[in-house]
C-alpha cells in the first residue's frame, strides 16, 4: 500500500514551513470521524467541514449525525467552518442501482466513496478551494488505498489538489475515538446506508 500518510505529513510540513494556509473542504462521514482529521489538518489549512451523506438511512438518523457534526465544530474548534448538505437518499439510490446485494466493503461501497468525493471535488473547485480531502480513511473498516485513488480521479476530473490520507495511521482511529467521547459525540453502530444496517 502506498505510505499516504507519509506524503500527507510532507504536504502538511511544507505548507507549516512556509507559514502558508490554504483552504480546504473536507468531506465527513460524521462527527466522530471528523475529530483527529480536523485537530491533524488545522494547523496547516482553513478548513470547512461538508457534511454530505446522501447514503444515511433513514432520515432521522442522517439528521442526529449532521446535528452532532455541527455542534462538535460549533462547540469545540475555532476558525473552523462546517456546511451540512440537504438529505438527498434519491441520489445515492440511483449511485448504487444494481449493486444492493454486494457485500459491506464490495463494489456497492466504492460507488458511494465515488459519489460523494466526486460531489466535494466539484464543489471545491466551483468556490476555490486549494485542496480537498476525507475524513473516510480514518476508518479501519475503509480501505485507504482505494478511497485514494477515488480521490486522485476526482482532483484530476475538477483540476482541484486532493489531499492523501491515511487518517487511522499513527493511532489517529484511537485519537478519534477519545476526541469524540471526550466531546460526548453520538457515535453509531453502522456505517450510513440501509445496505450496512441490514449487513
Amino acid at each position: 500500500m502506498k505510505e499516504y500518510i507519509k506524503r500527507a505529513d510532507e504536504i502538511k510540513r511544507a505548507l507549516t514551513e512556509r507559514g502558508e494556509k490554504q483552504s480546504m473542504l473536507l468531506h465527513s462521514c460524521c462527527g466522530p470521524c471528523s475529530t483527529a482529521c480536523i485537530e491533524y489538518l488545522a494547523e496547516a489549512f482553513d478548513l470547512t467541514v461538508l457534511f454530505y451523506n446522501p447514503n444515511i438511512a433513514p432520515e432521522e438518523e442522517y439528521s442526529l449525525r449532521a446535528a452532532e457534526q455541527a455542534r462538535y465544530v460549533r462547540d469545540y474548534l475555532k476558525n473552523v467552518k462546517c456546511e451540512i448538505c440537504d438529505y438527498e437518499p434519491s441520489v445515492f439510490y440511483q449511485a448504487v442501482k444494481g449493486f444492493e446485494s454486494c457485500e459491506e466493503g464490495g463494489a456497492r461501497c466504492e460507488k458511494c466513496f465515488d459519489l460523494r468525493l466526486d460531489y466535494c471535488a466539484k464543489v471545491a473547485k466551483e468556490r476555490g478551494f486549494d485542496w480537498f480531502c476525507t475524513t473516510l480513511t480514518v476508518s479501519p473498516h475503509k480501505n485507504a488505498e482505494l478511497i485514494n485513488r477515488i480521490g486522485e480521479a476526482k482532483a484530476e476530473k475538477y483540476g482541484v489538489k486532493f489531499f492523501p490520507s491515511d487518517f487511522k495511521k499513527k493511532d489517529g482511529y484511537l485519537k478519534s475515538v477519545r476526541l469524540a467521547k471526550e466531546a460526548g459525540l453520538y457515535r453509531q453502530n453502522y456505517c450510513g446506508c440501509a445496505f450496512s444496517r441490514r449487513d
